[in-house]
């Protein structure tokens, strides 16, 4: 299982991510969603498209942009399944074992 943690406090868990570019991508539905706000930051990636964030809270303390996503991938990146999915960075680490896609249940 993987967990994307900061602060002591478990944000995300899944038993699979998508390793792209050396960063975990946690599919949507694996957040704990009362630890993300919006934030207003974006980015561009060439390749990937426009990333949005997400401010990160846990134990009290707001880690602002640390989470970021991909609304609407760029074509190539779409191939890659990570519309939505969300990476982190700023101190959240991401730590555990990915599963086997044979171990999923399908």
């Amino acid at each position: 299982m993987m967990r994307a943690v900061w602060n002591g406090v478990v944000i995300a868990e899944t038993p699979l991510t998508k390793m792209i570019e050396g960063n975990h991508y946690f599919p949507p539905d694996s957040l704990i969603r009362p630890h993300f706000t919006d934030a207003r930051t974006r980015t561009l990636c060439p390749w990937k498209g426009i990333a949005r964030y997400y401010n990160v809270e846990a134990g009290g303390e707001t880690n602002p942009s640390a989470a970021w996503y991909y609304p609407h991938p760029r074509p190539i990146a779409r191939l890659l399944g990570i519309k939505k999915y969300v990476a982190f960075w700023n101190g959240v680490t991401v730590e555990g074992t990915r599963e086997s896609r044979a171990l999923l249940p399908k």
